[in-house]
């Protein structure tokens, strides 16, 4: 049990540090205002449809009244004609349209009062929205700036990867011409040595070395052949130091 609460907790943990890796408060304050804007156009549909209902309620009513005209008119009629029961039956048509009325202009008032306060509600939303906006349009743009300062200092220090790739390019570049300027360095040495041989060059070190002393021979007797024919005297030999 107690592995697996280990277990637990590490995987937590290396999710939450991949999820901090991944989320941009930017993109989050933009839901954010989204979300906000849709509640606004809920309230601004609710107002509608409120003021809707109370508009087809106020009809209603409005007819109601011109049949109550149009009723006691026709009662009186009836009683000037002698007919008292064609001039109740309009009465009590009229009274149920009176009560009828007056569930109506309740409706209308509960109707009218529900559109003040969701219009009061939309405006304070509204400016609660536009508060926000300005507030996160500062937040983006603090965001952006240190994430800019961060990346620069990176990139000057070499605390980025890229810049650390940078580096570690420069410095396999450097040690890959270090060796082979090592391995030059030692090629010419033991060719000097006679160690090694170059291939375009045939015979032993010693055949190429009497080869040059030979070659140094004939130079000293051209030497010498110049200096007859210029009327030069030879050089002073130099006394050898005891040994």
């Amino acid at each position: 049990m107690g592995l697996w609460n280990r277990l637990t907790t590490i995987f937590k943990a290396k999710a939450n540090k991949a999820l901090d890796a991944a989320e941009d408060p930017r993109e989050t304050l933009d839901y954010s205002y989204e979300r906000q804007l849709d509640m606004l156009r809920d309230v601004k549909r609710g107002i509608v449809e409120v003021t809707a209902a109370k508009k087809r309620l106020q009809f209603q009513a409005n007819t109601l009244r011109a049949d109550l005209d149009k009723l006691d008119g026709q009662a009186r009629q009836s009683l000037q004609i002698g007919r008292e029961d064609l001039a109740k039956m309009a009465l009590e048509r009229k009274q149920l349209a009176v009560t009828q009325l007056t569930g109506f202009d309740t409706q209308i008032a509960q109707l009218d009062n529900e559109q003040k306060r969701l219009s009061e509600a939309e405006s304070r939303l509204a400016a609660k929205i536009e508060a926000f906006r300005t507030q996160k349009e500062v937040i983006k743009a603090q965001y952006t700036a240190a994430k800019a300062q961060v990346r620069i200092g990176e990139a000057v220090t070499g605390l980025s990867e890229e810049m650390a790739d940078v580096g570690y390019a420069i410095q396999r570049a450097e040690d890959k011409t270090a060796q082979l300027q090592s391995r030059g360095d030692a090629i010419s040495e033991l060719i000097d040595q006679g160690v090694l041989t170059d291939a375009l060059e045939s015979g032993t070190p010693l055949d190429r070395e009497l080869a040059k002393v030979g070659s140094d021979y004939q130079v000293q007797i051209e030497l010498e052949r110049l200096r007859g024919e210029l009327g030069m005297a030879p050089p002073p030999k130099q006394l050898e130091a005891p040994q």
